[in-house]
């Protein structure tokens, strides 16, 4: 049955070789110094391109470098190589690119305002708290990828899948982070490359085992192994980051409410956001007339987030007022 499948998803007279998709995903092969200008040359357009649109915030540019960004066929080298067992060079042009792309984000962080809250900007915001779900969608990205190579016929959809799998921007969110010193949100965007980055190894070991591009022999059961117990550590950290970001979604839910019985006694008074953001819960109000006693709003969040959570209240007119520490 599961033959049967394969088949269907992979026929027999579309599959490409070994040697056709060693051509194309070995930087080491063939034109040599063709292949590596043109990856070195597009990765550094695509870090450029990724360091603007996260700086400035822009989604569209963002997708433009992502699909120009070749760091996915070293990426699928390293499981051709590991299904083949032979060892090559994609492995060290993964690490350059990463290096490289790193870099460019962090001079690219030189330009960055000091005081400035990273987490305002959506594109890194959105690279820096990864969970399951970003690690399933880069499966199931990284399976498309596979089959996109080893099928003549849908070669088309590589685009799209260079779309929907993140590898530069997380890396330039990297970069821009440690260039700020903002070490935990680079960890983050960091996480989520390389679960992005096993997802396609993983994926591509698969695909590739499955048009019978392995060797002939039990296979690359130790590269399996390597890349499962990797994938499932990956796993443990997104499973936490989610977990992470579940609580703090229902922390902030419930200082919304708190925040909102507290300011009931002036009329016209409305919470406008509340938000977490370095371990501190910032409350946006819009009031009319003086606030009531801060003290109540701390009473109020006693028992409803972790104790020792500092607390602060601003006004849309721009007067920030430290509250204090929950239970304290």
């Amino acid at each position: 049955m599961t033959s049967s499948l394969w088949e269907r998803v992979l026929p027999e007279h579309q599959r490409r070789s070994a040697e056709e998709l060693q051509e194309d995903l070995d930087l080491s092969v063939g034109d040599v110094r063709a292949k590596q200008s043109a990856f070195w040359t597009m990765l550094v357009l695509s870090a450029v391109i990724a360091a603007c649109g996260v700086l400035t915030d822009s989604t569209a540019t963002v997708i433009g470098a992502m699909i120009i960004a070749p760091l996915s066929t070293p990426i699928m080298g390293i499981a051709l190589g590991a299904v083949r067992r032979r060892i090559g060079t994609a492995g060290w042009f993964v690490l350059g690119g990463v290096a490289l792309v790193v870099a460019v984000g962090a001079l690219a962080s030189l330009v960055v305002p000091s005081g400035y809250d990273l987490l305002a900007d959506s594109q890194i915001a959105g690279r820096t708290s990864p969970g399951l779900l970003d690690l399933a969608a880069a499966l199931a990205t990284g399976c498309a990828g596979a089959v996109a190579l080893a099928r003549r016929d849908v070669a088309a959809v590589l685009p799209g899948v260079a779309i929907a799998i993140s590898l530069v921007p997380p890396l330039v969110v990297v970069g821009v982070c440690a260039g700020q010193g903002a070490w935990w949100l680079a960890l983050g965007a960091l996480v989520l490359f390389v679960s992005n980055l096993l997802a396609l190894v993983f994926a591509g070991m698969v695909v590739f085992a499955a048009i019978g591009a392995g060797t002939a022999d039990r296979g690359p059961r130790r590269a399996y192994a390597t890349v499962g117990v990797l994938f499932a550590a990956v796993g443990v950290l997104l499973a936490a980051s989610t977990a992470g970001t579940v609580l703090v979604h229902l922390w902030t839910g419930r200082t919304t409410a708190a925040a909102t019985a507290w300011l009931s006694a002036v009329p016209g008074a409305q919470v406008v956001d509340v938000q977490a953001h370095s371990r501190t819960l910032s409350v946006l109000v819009r009031t009319p007339a003086d606030l009531p006693p801060v003290g109540d709003l701390l009473d109020a969040l006693r028992g409803q987030v972790p104790g020792g959570v500092p607390v602060v209240v601003t006004t849309t007119e721009g007067r920030r007022i430290e509250v204090g520490r929950v239970g304290r």
